[in-house]
C-alpha cells in the first residue's frame, strides 16, 4: 500500500497546478489522505466470505429463467463439464468467472504442493525420491523423475523385502492432493484384497517427485513379479484429487508403455478409493493367471 508521505507528495504535485494558498493545499492533502486511509483499512473477516468451491459444479446453475431447470440439472449430474454457467450479455457472470479461477487455483496447488512428510510417515511408507530436486525440475525434466536417486536405491536395498509377488509404490506425480485424499482408503483395501488372493506384498514405497516409469526401476530393485503404482494424475478444472493406478507384470526399465495396465479417475466423484483398491487386487490376480499386463491383458 502507498505510504502517507508518498501519497502527500503525489497530491502535492497535482495541487501545484491549482490556484490555492499553501494552507488550503495542506488541508486538501490531509483530507484526501484521511479518506484513503479510512477506505483501505477496511477489512473483511474470513468467516464473512462464502467458499464458492463448496458447491459442486453439478449443482451450480446460473442460467436465468431457464425453460426446464430440472432437466438441465439432470444433465449436469452426468458430467463434470461446465454447463449451465449463465451469461451477462456476451460475457461470463462474475460468480462463474470466480469459480473458474478458484478451480484453476486448486489445480495449480495440486501440482506444486507436496505430500507432507508426516503423512508419509503415518502411512508407514519407505520414503525415497527420484533424481529431481524440486517440483520445477520434476515438471521440466521428466527423465529424472523416472529414476530413483542413489540414496533412495541404497535405502530400498537395505530396508525393503525382495522377491514379493506384488510391490506397491506411491508417487506424488502431478497431484499431491490425490495422494492425501485417497491413500488412506485405497491402500488398506488393496493390501487386504491381494492377501486375500494369497499373494505376498512387499514394503510399500513412496517416491517423491516420481514419474510412472520409476516403478520399473523399483521393480528391478525389489525383484517383484507385479508392481502397482498409485500416482497423482494431471489435475483439471473438474478435480485436483484424481489418482491413477499403473500395473505391470514382470516390468523392467525401458519397457514400452503398452505393457502397462491403467486404472484412472480414482477419486470421490469417479471410482471411490476403497472400491478401486478391491478392483486393482482382482486385476493383479488375473495377471498372475494370464502372465501378462498391458495390451495383452484381458479383464
Amino acid at each position: 500500500m502507498i505510504s502517507e508521505k508518498d501519497l502527500k507528495d503525489l497530491i502535492g504535485k497535482v495541487l501545484k497546478e491549482i490556484d490555492l494558498t499553501d494552507g488550503d493545499k495542506e488541508q486538501v492533502a490531509q483530507s484526501v489522505v484521511s479518506q484513503v486511509e479510512s477506505t483501505t483499512e477496511t477489512t473483511v473477516a474470513d468467516s464473512e466470505l462464502n467458499d464458492i468451491t463448496l458447491v459442486e459444479m453439478s449443482d451450480f446453475f446460473a442460467v436465468d429463467n431457464a425453460e426446464n431447470e430440472a432437466e438441465y440439472l439432470k444433465l449436469k449430474a452426468k458430467t463434470p463439464a461446465r454447463l449451465g454457467i449463465g451469461k451477462a450479455g456476451p460475457r461470463y457472470k462474475t460468480e462463474t468467472m470466480l469459480r473458474f479461477r478458484a478451480d484453476h487455483a486448486v489445480a495449480i496447488d495440486s501440482v506444486f504442493n507436496e505430500v507432507a512428510e508426516e503423512f508419509v510417515n503415518e502411512a508407514g511408507l519407505v520414503a525415497v525420491a527420484s533424481k529431481c530436486e524440486d517440483k520445477d525440475m520434476y515438471v521440466t525434466r521428466p527423465d529424472l523423475g523416472r529414476v530413483i536417486c542413489d540414496e533412495g536405491v541404497a535405502k530400498i536395498q537395505q530396508e525393503c523385502r525382495k522377491g514379493a509377488d506384488v510391490q506397491i509404490v506411491i508417487a506424488d506425480g502431478l497431484s499431491s492432493s490425490a495422494i492425501t485424499a485417497n491413500l488412506k482408503n485405497i491402500l488398506p483395501a488393496l493390501k487386504q484384497g491381494l492377501e486375500g488372493y494369497g499373494l505376498s506384498v512387499g514394503d510399500t514405497v513412496f517416491i517423491k517427485y516420481g514419474r510412472v516409469a520409476a516403478m520399473d526401476h523399483l521393480t528391478e530393485l525389489t525383484s517383484s513379479k507385479v508392481t502397482v503404482m498409485l500416482v497423482g494424475e494431471r489435475p483439471g478444472l473438474a478435480t485436483g484429487e484424481s489418482m491413477g493406478a499403473y500395473i505391470t507384470y514382470e516390468g523392467k526399465v525401458g519397457m514400452p508403455e503398452a505393457g502397462r495396465t491403467v486404472i484412472s479417475n480414482i477419486h470421490r466423484r469417479g471410482t471411490p478409493a476403497a472400491e478401486a483398491g478391491a478392483h486393482i487386487s482382482n486385476i493383479v490376480k488375473k495377471m498372475f493367471e494370464q502372465k501378462c499386463s498391458g495390451v495383452g491383458f484381458r479383464f
